[in-house]
């Protein structure tokens, strides 16, 4: 049954779903980065596997397409020996006009121990957590505009594996955030653990200034965003969910927003450049800082393997 406090909870304040990263206490998010530590070192294995999730059976729901994501959550249930299904939506029932809540019963029928969803609409996964069986456990893989929280999570990660404190950055997050689940999980993650400062930077049309009501510095002049921060989160245009053209265009964005190693030698010396992915080159950011010596794009990836096994572990280690 979930918890009427919170659906990600149990009675205990244990982790039974992970939906969103708002309203989850800081000891649940530092219980996470932890447990990620710990799973690091099975890369380097010969037998890159560890038994937690025998026998459980993990659904993959891509209702959205997504690279990264999808095989980083694949590469994490194998590595905890779970069985993986990759449910192919194109050919599912739900492409027929079956409708979510059933194509979810069926697959509860079939004995699933996890969901991991990604789907266009915002409140997916709280619905499918709310139908679902009291033993199966529900991870959100991003929620239209909504949450994406294990990479939320996996940005954290990042941050305190090179920064090791959260309590005296600066962290500027640039671009396209209106449309960004990932903007609004690393902002209510980054003020859980105690960042005092995140800034948001980008046009008007782009960077809502309700944020302030969450304590961000909204900034529009891209120099005043990243000056002295210590972490850049660069975030891709997605002209995929922008309903009209709310910029004159890539080349006029990059201009003004675009991250160039002229603009980052505003930040400090040892500032870290992150991004979700997929970059956009020449777009959001230049080839040089993409690849340069403040990137930490791919460790972002790598650690993101070890987060999603993190999450897993522990959801199923707790009972509803």
């Amino acid at each position: 049954m979930l918890s009427r406090r919170n659906p990600q909870l149990n009675s205990h304040g244990e982790l039974i779903h992970l939906l969103s990263i708002e309203g989850l206490p800081r000891a649940v998010l530092t219980q996470i980065l932890d447990t990620a530590s710990t799973f690091l070192s099975v890369s380097d294995r010969e037998v890159k596997k560890v038994p937690l999730l025998r026998g459980k059976s993990v659904f993959n729901l891509f209702f959205e397409n997504s690279t990264r994501t999808r095989t980083t959550f694949e590469i994490a249930a194998k590595r905890l020996s779970a069985d993986v299904i990759n449910l192919d939506i194109a050919r599912s029932s739900t492409a027929k006009g079956e409708s979510l809540l059933d194509t979810i019963a069926n697959l509860s029928a079939m004995q699933a121990d996890m969901f991991v969803v990604r789907h266009s609409e915002s409140g997916a996964p709280y619905l499918i957590a709310q139908h679902c069986a009291p033993h199966v456990h529900v991870v959100n893989a991003g929620d239209g505009r909504h949450a994406h929280p294990t990479q939320g999570l996996l940005d954290m990660y990042t941050i305190r594996h090179f920064k090791k404190d959260f309590t005296n950055l600066t962290v500027a997050i640039v671009g396209d955030i209106v449309h960004s689940r990932v903007a609004r999980s690393d902002i209510h993650a980054l003020t859980t653990l105690g960042v005092p400062e995140i800034r948001a930077v980008g046009p008007k049309t782009l960077v809502p200034d309700n944020l302030r009501e969450m304590g961000v510095r909204v900034c529009r002049d891209m120099a005043e965003g990243i000056r002295d921060a210590d972490v850049i989160i660069m975030l891709r245009l997605q002209n995929e969910r922008m309903g009209s053209a709310l910029l004159p265009s890539a080349g006029e964005f990059f201009k003004h927003y675009g991250l160039t190693p002229e603009k980052l030698a505003l930040a400090k010396p040892d500032a870290i450049v992150m991004h979700p992915g997929p970059i956009n080159r020449g777009v959001e950011i230049d080839s040089a800082v993409a690849d340069g010596r403040h990137s930490v794009i791919l460790p972002q990836v790598t650690f993101g393997i070890a987060v999603r096994m993190a999450v897993m572990s522990i959801l199923a280690g707790n009972d509803a």
